[in-house]
């Protein structure tokens, strides 16, 4: 990883958080850590980014994110249900308003005709003010073309596209000042 990364959708991502005053954590599996590295190549990142955690052994997602055996047992580590586990646990554990997490297949060898390399499941969850009920967790999944290196650059521009979209859709917070 260089500081050659597109700035365009971190910096938009950063602009968003700090209006917000809102913070950011990762867990990231087939990108292992680029979310993380292209967040912290724009300058003040440590206004709003709280941390990445690259969990790409099942173990990790259960133990650094509290992703049930049951998840992955049932439905793999390339799964919706485990992708918003993930993004969930990675958000609770930091104590951040959002969570992103990836998990896929990234190649070139380890798909399936299910999920076929390329295969990337990218969840965000929010973490709404108590009380609220506002808070939510979603997944989506992606088939990326490509060999290793684009289906994990496609991810992250993925990830924070999907991450702009979730939080266009909150309302801003009320001032409570008169």
């Amino acid at each position: 990883m260089n500081d050659d990364i597109d700035r365009e959708l971190p910096m938009a991502i950063a602009d968003t958080l700090r209006d917000r005053e809102q913070t950011l954590a990762v867990a990231e599996s087939c990108t292992g850590g680029l979310i993380g590295a292209a967040i912290t190549a724009v300058p003040g990142a440590s206004d709003y980014f709280d941390s990445g955690l690259t969990t790409y052994a099942y173990d990790a997602k259960r133990r650094h994110l509290g992703v049930s055996r049951e998840a992955l047992d049932e439905h793999g580590a390339v799964s919706e249900p485990v992708a918003l586990e993930m993004a969930r646990g990675v958000r609770d554990v930091t104590d951040t308003t959002w969570g992103v997490a990836t998990t896929g297949i990234a190649g070139p060898t380890g798909g399936t005709e299910q999920n076929p390399v390329g295969t990337v499941y990218i969840a965000v969850s929010y973490a709404g003010p108590w009380g609220s009920e506002t808070s939510f967790s979603s997944a989506s999944r992606y088939v990326f073309d490509g060999d290793r290196a684009t289906v994990r650059a496609r991810t992250v521009d993925q990830a924070f596209e999907d991450l702009l979209e979730a939080i266009d859709g909150q309302p801003l917070r009320e001032s409570t000042e008169p």
